[in-house]
Order: C-alpha cells, then sequence, then structure tokens
C-alpha cells in the first residue's frame, strides 16, 4: 500500500532526525535507521537507538562516507529522509550517488529543515551555509532523483522556550532583547509537527519535486507580536532593549564561528524577513497547513500559554 512505503532516516539520532523517526514509525512506515557504529556507543545515543528499537525501527550500521553501506541500505527502502547536521551536508552528495546506482527510491528528502534556502538574501557566514544546502537541491535536480525539499523554518522547541534570548535557558520575566524593529514576521513550529508534515509528504504526488514550506497562519509572526503575547501570558511588560542591524552585523563578525552562523540566521530571519517576504507559487513550492489540514499545528499562544 501507498502509504505504507518502506523509509530510510539518515541523521536519525540529530535534533531534528529523532523525530522524523518516531513520526515514521507512528504513520506505519517500515521505518530504518543508518547509524555509525560509533554511534551505538555513544552514552546518550545509545538510549536513543534502543528507544527507536522499542518502537518498531529496523537500525542499520553504516556511514555516509562508507558507499558499500549507503547502497546497500537504500536497497531495502523506497524514501530516503536525509536529517544530518551542517558539517555533513555537503557530503550528501554520497547520498546522492548511492541513489543513483541503487536505482529503486521514489523520493529523496535531503537535509534542509530551515528557511526555503532558493529564497533568502543572507550575509555571511549563514550565507555559505544555504548555498551549501541550495548546491545539494541543484545536484539532486542534475541527478534527476525524484524529490521533496522541506522548508519548516524555525524551530519552536529551540527558539521559543528563551524567546530567542542568547544568554539564558528560561524565557525572559524582566527584559528582553528584540533584533531590528522587530517587525518582520517569522515562523515557528512544533518539531513533531513538522515531523508529522514530512512524513505524509512522502507519498504525497502534491509534493513530488516541490518544496514543502511551513507557515501556518498561528506560527507566523513578527518578533514584536510574540513578545506582547509573552507579556499578556505573565501580566508585565518587559524591558525592550532594540539592537540595530549595523550593531548585529559587528555581533556576528567577531563572534566564535558556531554563533555567528546562529546569529547571521538570526539577521536572515528577523531582520530581513527570510522566511516570509516571498509568495509560495505553486511552480516551486507547497504550504503544509493547506496541505493536511488535519494536522492541528501548535499555535505560538498555544506554545507560550504552556511555557507562562
Amino acid at each position: 500500500m501507498a502509504h505504507n512505503s518502506k523509509i530510510l532516516i539518515i541523521g536519525g539520532t540529530g535534533y531534528i532526525g529523532k523525530f522524523v523517526v518516531e513520526a515514521s514509525v507512528k504513520a506505519g512506515h517500515p521505518t530504518f535507521v543508518l547509524v555509525r557504529e560509533s554511534t551505538t556507543k555513544h552514552p546518550e545515543k545509545s538510549n536513543l537507538i534502543d528507544s527507536f528499537k522499542t518502537l518498531g525501527a529496523t537500525i542499520l550500521i553504516g556511514d555516509i562516507h562508507d558507499h558499500e553501506s549507503l547502497v546497500n541500505a537504500i536497497k531495502q527502502v523506497d524514501v530516503v529522509i536525509s536529517t544530518v547536521g551542517g558539517e555533513l551536508v555537503a557530503d550528501q552528495v554520497k547520498l546522492i550517488a548511492a541513489i543513483k546506482e541503487a536505482g529503486n527510491v521514489k523520493r529523496f528528502l535531503p537535509s534542509e529543515f530551515g528557511t526555503d534556502v532558493d529564497h533568502v538574501n543572507a550575509i555571511e557566514p549563514a550565507k555559505s551555509v544555504f548555498a551549501g544546502k541550495a548546491s545539494i537541491r541543484r545536484a539532486v535536480e542534475a541527478a534527476n532523483i525524484p524529490h521533496t525539499f522541506v522548508s519548516c523554518n524555525g524551530f519552536a522547541g529551540y527558539f521559543l522556550p528563551t524567546l530567542g534570548q542568547m544568554d539564558t535557558y528560561t524565557a525572559p520575566r524582566e527584559k528582553i532583547t528584540i533584533l531590528g524593529d522587530g517587525k518582520p514576521e517569522a515562523v515557528f513550529v512544533k518539531e513533531e509537527e513538522i515531523a508529522l508534515a514530512t512524513i505524509k509528504a512522502v507519498d504525497d504526488q502534491r509534493t513530488l519535486n516541490k518544496t514543502l514550506i511551513f507557515r501556518p497562519p498561528g506560527n507566523t509572526l513578527s518578533f514584536n507580536k510574540i513578545v506582547s503575547i509573552w507579556e499578556s501570558k505573565i501580566g508585565k511588560t518587559l524591558e525592550k532593549t532594540y539592537v540595530s542591524e549595523e550593531q548585529l552585523i559587528k555581533n556576528i563578525q567577531e563572534a566564535p564561528f558556531g554563533l555567528s552562523i546562529v546569529l547571521s540566521i538570526m539577521h536572515s530571519v528577523l531582520i530581513n524577513g527570510d522566511a516570509t517576504n516571498f509568495e509560495i507559487e505553486p511552480s516551486f513550492g507547497v504550504e503544509a497547513s493547506e496541505l493536511y489540514p488535519e494536522i492541528k499545528f501548535t499555535t505560538v499562544d498555544e506554545y507560550l500559554a504552556q511555557l507562562a
């Protein structure tokens, strides 16, 4: 049956990968997770792998750098989903080669899970990160591999618990820093719901060779709006500090590499408005909440109510 296509997930022990594995199994897909031998010995990751087995997923030992293990794994499935981390994005050319050799894949979803990299206007170092993902898109298209690109925009669980504050692990209750003027609209979606829509897309003809873009109305709002919702939840007005674009660019240039990537992505989304400043045209994209009205997307308001 079409909805029971076999799915291979590469990068399943990563941040978004674990949600995709769970969603795949729960949707009734025979689910395979490719993990490195070294990962099975990692204290936290080995627990995660055990939880995948308990759910009913099949663990395959292999590596993106081991062509034979990739081809063998791919030959067992219909769909390949990559959720590899940033440092492995460029190495997905090896996945493309293995998919071409295996010759049986009905759909490939490369590692994206952020803003739509074909519609961003980012500064460095985010610019190079996005260009790397875009080059993988072009390689997938050039190889004529049936595909879906997933642009879920922001992870709610990453951003909302601190309202995007870099210097704290809890939501602010006294003061808050706002990048730019806080007016561009961004999108923040719960990870479980991103995974759910991603799995629905694998067998959906409407997402074939298209970008699945997430813009549920209750998840698409300006930073100022997020702050005002939070203030209404906690019953007080926060002291606001605005960081100019000029100052943010200076901070990015002076920050260590990992932080500079995060800050430059924030510049792209919260100052340039790269998540929402283009129309989703039928020629290239479809919107997740319109496609799957049966998914009850947790709104930012609902998410913040639970935090408060």
